[in-house]
Protein backbone atom coordinates (compact mmCIF):
# COMPACT_ATOMS: atom_id res chain seq x y z
CA UNK A 1 0.00 0.00 0.00
CA UNK A 2 1.35 3.46 -0.45
CA UNK A 3 1.87 6.71 1.93
CA UNK A 4 -0.79 9.19 1.86
CA UNK A 5 1.84 11.54 0.50
CA UNK A 6 2.80 9.49 -2.73
CA UNK A 7 -1.06 9.61 -3.56
CA UNK A 8 -1.97 13.30 -3.04
CA UNK A 9 1.01 15.05 -5.40
CA UNK A 10 -0.64 18.48 -5.14
CA UNK A 11 -3.38 20.68 -4.29
CA UNK A 12 -4.82 22.39 -7.15
CA UNK A 13 -4.84 26.26 -7.01
CA UNK A 14 -7.38 27.77 -9.32
CA UNK A 15 -10.72 30.16 -8.89
CA UNK A 16 -12.93 27.30 -9.78
CA UNK A 17 -11.16 25.31 -7.13
CA UNK A 18 -11.38 28.14 -4.86
CA UNK A 19 -15.13 28.49 -5.55
CA UNK A 20 -15.49 24.85 -4.87
CA UNK A 21 -14.07 25.07 -1.40
CA UNK A 22 -16.57 26.92 -0.15
CA UNK A 23 -18.90 23.93 -1.12
CA UNK A 24 -16.34 21.55 0.43
CA UNK A 25 -15.02 20.54 -2.45
CA UNK A 26 -11.48 20.27 -2.43
CA UNK A 27 -8.91 19.76 -5.82
CA UNK A 28 -5.92 17.68 -6.08
CA UNK A 29 -3.47 16.11 -8.50
CA UNK A 30 -3.29 12.15 -7.65
CA UNK A 31 -1.31 9.43 -8.92
CA UNK A 32 -2.34 8.22 -12.11
CA UNK A 33 -2.92 4.75 -10.43
CA UNK A 34 -4.57 5.60 -7.15
CA UNK A 35 -8.31 4.47 -7.06
CA UNK A 36 -11.06 6.15 -5.67
CA UNK A 37 -10.99 4.71 -2.00
CA UNK A 38 -7.01 5.39 -1.69
CA UNK A 39 -7.52 8.64 -2.63
CA UNK A 40 -10.51 9.15 0.29
CA UNK A 41 -8.08 7.25 2.63
CA UNK A 42 -4.98 9.72 1.82
CA UNK A 43 -7.21 12.67 2.32
CA UNK A 44 -8.66 11.69 5.53
CA UNK A 45 -5.42 10.36 7.02
CA UNK A 46 -3.18 13.85 5.73
CA UNK A 47 -5.92 16.45 6.44
CA UNK A 48 -7.96 14.81 9.32
CA UNK A 49 -11.29 15.30 7.83
CA UNK A 50 -14.57 13.13 6.61
CA UNK A 51 -14.84 12.25 2.97
CA UNK A 52 -17.96 11.66 1.41
CA UNK A 53 -17.49 11.37 -2.00
CA UNK A 54 -14.34 11.70 -4.48
CA UNK A 55 -14.92 12.27 -8.10
CA UNK A 56 -11.77 11.95 -10.86
CA UNK A 57 -10.45 12.85 -14.19
CA UNK A 58 -8.18 11.85 -15.91
CA UNK A 59 -6.01 14.82 -17.84
CA UNK A 60 -4.44 13.95 -21.00
CA UNK A 61 -1.44 14.91 -22.80
CA UNK A 62 -1.14 18.24 -24.69
CA UNK A 63 0.39 19.28 -27.80
CA UNK A 64 2.85 21.59 -26.91
CA UNK A 65 5.45 23.84 -28.88
CA UNK A 66 8.51 24.08 -26.70
CA UNK A 67 10.43 26.98 -28.38
CA UNK A 68 10.40 28.27 -31.96
CA UNK A 69 13.23 26.32 -33.40
CA UNK A 70 12.59 22.43 -31.77
CA UNK A 71 9.63 20.22 -32.62
CA UNK A 72 6.76 19.78 -30.79
CA UNK A 73 6.28 18.05 -27.70
CA UNK A 74 3.28 16.71 -25.09
CA UNK A 75 2.54 18.14 -22.07
CA UNK A 76 2.58 15.20 -19.37
CA UNK A 77 -0.77 13.40 -18.26
CA UNK A 78 -2.01 13.57 -15.03
CA UNK A 79 -4.85 12.57 -12.71
CA UNK A 80 -7.21 14.87 -10.89
CA UNK A 81 -9.06 14.59 -8.02
CA UNK A 82 -12.08 16.68 -6.67
CA UNK A 83 -12.86 15.54 -3.31
CA UNK A 84 -16.12 16.45 -1.31
CA UNK A 85 -16.12 16.46 2.42
CA UNK A 86 -18.78 15.82 4.69
CA UNK A 87 -20.88 18.45 6.12
CA UNK A 88 -20.31 17.83 9.66
CA UNK A 89 -16.61 17.58 8.90
CA UNK A 90 -13.67 20.64 9.62
CA UNK A 91 -12.25 22.42 6.53
CA UNK A 92 -8.90 21.65 4.77
CA UNK A 93 -6.45 25.09 6.73
CA UNK A 94 -4.34 24.92 3.34
CA UNK A 95 -7.19 26.20 1.15
CA UNK A 96 -9.02 28.45 3.97
CA UNK A 97 -5.47 30.35 3.89
CA UNK A 98 -5.45 31.13 0.63
CA UNK A 99 -9.32 32.98 0.49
Amino acid sequence: MKAATDIIVRPIVTERSMAGAAEHKYTFEVAKDAGKIEIARAVEELFDVKVEAVNTITVHAKAARLNAGSPAGTRKAWKKAIVKLTADSKTIGFFDSLM
